[in-house]
């Protein structure tokens, strides 16, 4: 089947992505939803910016749509009609999105999706976090944090690469403080670096942590995409 996917940079949309092609589907282009402010209902925040990077470094075609408002509202108005412009334009019959948890995020994805018959593929749906994160560290991605936002999770995060050894860290202080170890939540942001999908590897050459009390955000300001 021909797909589009919601497009972050993260994990689990890179992951949802790799794991629709190996079901033997076709996907055809990537959806960035930009929200212009970080209290996004639906739509990630962190480094958004670099979607258009990331899909160059996949070799698809990317397709910006911009969010003005964190109103649920306006966001699922402005989600459908960036299905409506992608349905029309790559004639895909599908939507792939990264949800794991979180049934709020996929009522309103699958809802806008019913409406204009497009079939939902969730194919992260219900994993099991630590199962889930030790598989994508065996599979190759490289996986590292941009943003936190939960009690537990200090500035010593941020910038860092995911490993076995800092999963095993991340389960026991999910355990202690309550956070969502799939940072489905909110918790925290991720960007992939590198993965099975990408022709090319994005390569950060400089970052800067932003600390604002209790959260924060890695800012990438140099990178570059090289050969793999």
């Amino acid at each position: 089947m021909k797909l589009a996917s919601l497009y972050s940079g993260g994990k689990d949309s890179n992951y949802s992505i790799f794991e629709m092609n190996k079901r033997g589907h076709d996907v055809v282009c990537l959806i960035s939803i930009i929200p212009m402010i970080s209290d996004s209902l639906l739509f990630h925040f962190p480094n958004i910016r670099f979607t258009g990077i990331l899909a160059q470094a996949i070799e698809l075609p990317m397709r910006n749509f911009q969010s003005n408002s964190s109103e649920l509202s306006d966001e699922v108005l402005v989600l459908e009609k960036a299905l409506v412009s992608i349905k029309d334009e790559f004639g895909v019959q599908g939507i792939v999105h990264g949800g794991i948890s979180s049934n709020f995020q996929k009522r309103n994805i699958e809802t806008v999706c019913n409406k204009l018959r497009l079939s939902v593929f969730s194919p992260l749906w219900k994993l099991d976090p630590s199962s889930y994160l030790h598989k994508l560290i065996d599979q190759k991605f490289e996986i590292v944090i941009v943003g936190v936002s939960a009690l537990g999770l200090g500035p010593e995060w941020l910038g860092t690469l995911l490993d076995h050894d800092n999963v095993k860290r991340l389960e026991s202080m999910s355990l202690r403080y309550g956070f969502n170890l799939n940072f489905e939540g909110g918790e925290a942001e991720t960007i992939v670096v590198d993965c099975p999908l990408y022709r090319k590897k994005f390569r950060i050459k400089q970052g800067m942590v932003k600390w604002n009390g209790n959260n924060g955000i890695f800012e990438i300001i140099d990178y570059e995409l090289i050969d793999k």
